[in-house]
């Protein structure tokens, strides 16, 4: 049974599933071939992804990574005394 295929169930909020309804219209395919085709590659993505141990970003989320980085949040007190405790200082 090489065509064989199985069911998979999700539940979507109404707003979400007015969404995916519109991008499938959008694409001019089912409800079902959209998310086939849309969550099938995003999971490929992410196996191989994970496979080679990357972390993939979008711009945005890149973005705010820098600004994290180069501007950081100062710790609070409670988070000072746990690195001064956590460093057996």
């Amino acid at each position: 049974m090489a065509n064989a295929s199985t069911s998979l169930m999700v539940r979507l909020d109404p707003d979400s599933k007015t969404f995916v309804a519109r991008a499938a219209e959008l694409r001019y395919v089912s409800v079902s071939d959209y998310v086939r085709s849309v969550v099938v590659a995003q999971a490929r993505r992410e196996i191989q992804a994970a496979e080679q141990q990357v972390i993939a970003l979008t711009p945005a989320e890149q973005l705010e990574f820098w600004h994290a980085l180069h501007d950081p949040t100062p710790l609070t007190a409670a988070q000072q005394s746990l690195g001064t405790l956590m460093r057996g200082a």
